[in-house]
């Protein structure tokens, strides 16, 4: 893990180390081998998925570039990462902490996320039911939603409300309550 801001400057410039390319995990583009069985399950995933996706990006609107299957996720539900030549979340997070930083370049630099949802995911799965059987119902909204705070949070970035952020979770403590 990369603790120390220099350490993101240096991983930034350092391509290659020892014979090995490095890859940022964090950014789009990250390729994993795949046999042909993986590579058809994947391609029938997104298919199924396209809908959802659809519906998740006109939820979210310019929060993100687009919404894609995703190829690395086991566990989580989503995650949002950085265009191949943007910053990295820890990078904007340095960035937006500097003195006398330039506005103009923070705007143009700042990520452009791409949320990438895990099919095989439960939650993913029961949004994915409840938009094929509604996609204007409220809480379809509401969870796309908080999907999105919680991929900000655990890849990274930082709430840019989280006032609302706790009010859709106090909402959704309600339901199950």
């Amino acid at each position: 893990t990369r603790v120390e801001p220099i350490d993101e400057y240096c991983v930034q410039q350092l391509k290659e180390f020892d014979g090995k390319k490095l890859v940022c995990a964090s950014k789009e583009g990250m390729d994993l081998e795949e046999s042909e069985d993986d590579k058809k399950k994947r391609e029938d995933e997104k298919k199924a998925c396209e809908q959802l996706c659809t519906v998740i990006k006109e939820h979210l609107g310019d929060k993100v570039e687009k919404v894609v299957v995703s190829e690395r996720l086991s566990d989580s539900p989503c995650i949002l990462v950085t265009g191949e030549y943007g910053w990295s979340a820890n990078m904007e997070r340095i960035m937006k902490a500097q003195a006398l930083r330039d506005s103009s370049l923070s705007t143009y630099m700042s990520s452009r996320k791409t949320m990438e949802i895990n099919p095989s995911n439960t939650i993913v799965k029961e949004l994915r039911k409840r938009v094929d059987a509604d996609k204007t119902e409220k809480t379809v909204k509401d969870l796309v939603n908080l999907l999105f705070d919680t991929a900000l949070l655990t890849s990274g970035f930082s709430l840019e409300e989280p006032n609302i952020f706790a009010a859709r979770i106090h909402r959704m403590i309600k339901l199950g309550l």
